[in-house]
């Protein structure tokens, strides 16, 4: 689904102030110079929301994955299609039990700081990060730690890994950004405790750290060690730009190169961008489902009729188009189908008909009152709260059309903002009625998204509460997990995915993309499977 577009500038329409990013005094030309300059150096300018942080790829937030994913790597890749890559592990085989897993590393991996890569310090990097988990729950959220017994060491080049129990996600989640990714000797602390921070950060990637102010830049260099094509890009500066509107004067002016990422400019402002001719933009394939997850054990929502009635009732594809500008596209399944052992499900079966959703809801007992605007049962109304993140203007427009819409049937809905670490926390603790969320995507799902739907403790989980097969399919969730036969698998998740969506519990609403805008003397750009990552070493300046 890549796009190109003809162009034209949108500087005129911005109005930000150009004392916002230190622009105030520089000129066209003085601009212009900078990039020119710039180019002549082999300097690859991005912009960026946030401060990139630490590089410790065993820390979370501030940290910024990908950043961390350009220093680090882990021992398998998540390739095209889902696809299982080699990378610091160039084959690997797995025991029939599925519960032991030889690595045989490379040969030619290096870290930056000239130090070659063995089977020592891999173990010494799982074990930090299991000693972590165990001691506090760290990365328990990724589940092959909680499965690991022991990595040892077989010799130089290989690493064995026994698990307590089949699962056969392992692979999968060892391609995730963070914590699994490979941290050299010189940059273990001496007591090892990485969760204090690193000394360097001395990784096998194809860029290293160079030069590092908080809140401004960071700026790293090419890894002339690094064992793979190494990228004729000398050098990419990440500058911090909080403001998106801000970025795309910057990229106009000739200040950035690239703005990349999930929702790195307004819909409007990518429109706009999509006409400039000195410009190109890209659009994703689909990462992850916007999605409308309904708490079943709310007597509202505990029928399926109702579910299905809310389903049905509002346009979706009209919205999806009129919201993100064609950005997005309308979602019929739960999990897109560029994701694994998705491609055999069908599509959810709804289509928008407000009429057949008013039936359904008499056929549940909801019926409109007296003045014929609002739905009641036994004396109680149809009511319901829905929650989306406050600083998500998507979500936020997508909320307001579907109240609008549901109120045209007689739901009245209660729309609550929330800042997204409560939406997070409301939504573990069940306390939602309908909320606005999204898969974890790639290269996460589908195993990470059914294992939350039959796990306590995750807001997913409630949305199977009324179906009456609920212990059936946990238990089939749980057999998928641990199953070693592929053809099985695949025809286990097929059947684990439609009963999902024929529940209505689960609405997909659109596809999430990331999108890229970049000047026209930058080449070979595309975006990595992974929807953590980056991909900047195809990259070319002319």
């Amino acid at each position: 689904m890549r796009m190109k577009f003809q162009k034209k500038s949108i500087v005129a329409s911005l109005l930000v102030s150009a004392v916002l990013l230190g622009l105030a005094g520089c000129s066209s030309s003085d601009s212009a110079s900078k990039a020119d300059n710039a180019k002549q150096d082999n300097v690859l300018t991005v912009a960026w929301p946030r401060d990139v942080a630490e590089m410790n790829p065993h820390v979370y937030n501030p940290s910024q994955m990908f950043a961390q994913t350009m220093v680090y790597e882990p021992l398998v890749g998540y390739g095209e299609d889902g696809k299982l890559v080699p990378m610091l592990a160039k084959s690997w085989d797995v025991s029939k039990d599925g519960k032991t897993y030889i690595f045989h590393l490379r040969s030619n991996a290096q870290f930056s700081d000239g130090s070659k890569l063995d089977a020592e310090v891999v173990k010494r990097n799982f074990d930090e990060v299991l000693r972590q988990t165990k001691e506090n729950g760290t990365h328990s959220w990724l589940t092959v730690l909680t499965k690991i017994k022991a990595v040892d060491v077989v010799d130089d080049a290989t690493v064995k890994m026994t698990l307590s129990e089949p699962y056969y996600a392992t692979l999968q989640e060892l391609a995730v950004a963070r914590p699994v990714r490979i941290l050299g000797d010189a940059g273990f602390p001496s007591d090892d405790d990485t969760s204090k921070g690193v000394k360097e950060a001395v990784g096998t990637g194809p860029w290293v750290l160079k030069e590092y102010k908080a809140d401004d830049y960071a700026t790293f260099e090419r890894n002339e060690h690094y064992w793979g094509i190494k990228s004729d890009v000398k050098e990419i500066k990440v500058k911090v730009i909080p403001d998106a509107e801000t970025s795309a004067m910057a990229l106009e002016k000739g200040d950035i190169d690239l703005i990349i990422g999930e929702g790195a400019v307004s819909t409007e402002t990518f429109k706009d961008l999509q006409k400039d001719d000195t410009l190109e933009t890209q659009i994703s394939e689909p990462y992850a489902t916007r999605q409308l997850v309904m708490n079943t054990t709310r007597d509202t929502l505990s029928d399926v009729r109702v579910r299905e009635a809310l389903a049905m009732s509002f346009d979706k594809a009209t919205m999806v188009d009129s919201v993100t500008a064609g950005m997005e596209e309308a979602a019929d399944h739960v999990l897109s189908t560029n994701m694994p052992y998705t491609q055999d499900v069908k599509a959810q079966d709804v289509a928008y008909d407000p009429k057949k959703a008013a039936t359904l809801l008499d056929e549940a007992g909801w019926k409109l009152n007296a003045s014929g605007t609002a739905r009641e049962k036994d004396g109680k109304p149809l009511e319901i709260e829905m929650m989306y993140v406050s600083a998500d203007t998507i979500q936020k427009t997508m909320a307001e059309t579907m109240q609008s819409e549901w109120a045209a049937i007689g739901v009245k809905v209660n729309l609550v903002s929330e800042e997204l670490a409560n939406q997070v926390k409301r939504f573990k603790g069940d306390d939602f009625d309908i909320n606005l969320f999204s898969n974890y995507g790639t290269p996460y799902d589908p195993h990470t998204f059914v294992n939350i739907v039959a796990s306590e403790g995750f807001g997913y989980h409630v949305t199977m509460a009324s179906y009456d097969k609920q212990q059936q399919l946990n238990k089939e969730i749980k057999g998928v997990l641990k199953s070693t036969d592929e053809k099985k698998r695949q025809a286990m998740y097929t059947d684990i995915l439609t009963q999902i969506q024929q529940q209505y519990s689960i609405v997909p609403i659109s596809y999430i993309n990331k999108i890229a805008v970049y000047q026209d003397d930058v080449t070979g750009l595309h975006f990595a499977p992974n929807r953590d990552e980056h991909s900047f070493t195809d990259i070319k300046l002319k």
